[in-house]
């Protein structure tokens, strides 16, 4: 059977920031990465909720990349999320997470999809969860140097 592309990569070497994990066509899955895999300290279910509530909303309505989002959500393993663009260059796909970043740390007001009619857990959320983490994300990118958001070396070859 054939190795999913997620597990071609060391993840002992994946540091927190954006990468573009795979591209089917014009398809590009990125790996939003949040957390250091294996490193103790993972998104505990409520942040990962709050998280996707406030960022997919806000991508899907992003005016430059909105109509190309496929998917957003969460990883299994509470490191982070994978956002999945159509056609969309990787300089644009990053602007975009720092806009939606930015906004989520911005929003005033409640959380999006809050209500039991919306969500099938909706009292698991919180705003300000939401936005302590996203400002945590958003420093990790400001430190992200390698703008080709490509694995690290050591991630591909170490596996």
């Amino acid at each position: 059977m054939e190795r999913i592309q997620s597990f071609n990569v060391n993840h002992d070497y994946i540091s927190p920031g954006m990468y573009i994990s795979r591209t089917d066509g014009t398809i590009t899955t990125y790996d939003l990465r949040f957390r250091k895999p294996n490193g103790g300290h993972y998104l505990d279910n409520m942040t990962m909720h709050s998280i996707e509530h406030m960022f997919a909303t806000y991508i899907r309505n992003d005016e430059e990349v909105g109509s190309s989002v496929i998917y957003f959500g969460p990883m299994g393993c509470q490191t982070g999320f994978y956002l999945l663009l159509n056609a969309v260059a990787s300089e644009s796909a990053y602007r975009a997470v720092l806009r939606t970043l930015d906004k989520i740390i911005e929003h005033t007001g409640p959380m999006f999809g809050a209500t039991r009619a919306e969500c099938g857990n909706f009292v698991n959320l919180s705003v300000s969860i939401a936005k302590q983490e996203c400002r945590r994300y958003m420093k990790s990118l400001s430190e992200q140097t390698d703008m080709t958001l490509s694995y690290s070396k050591e991630a591909i070859e170490n596996v």
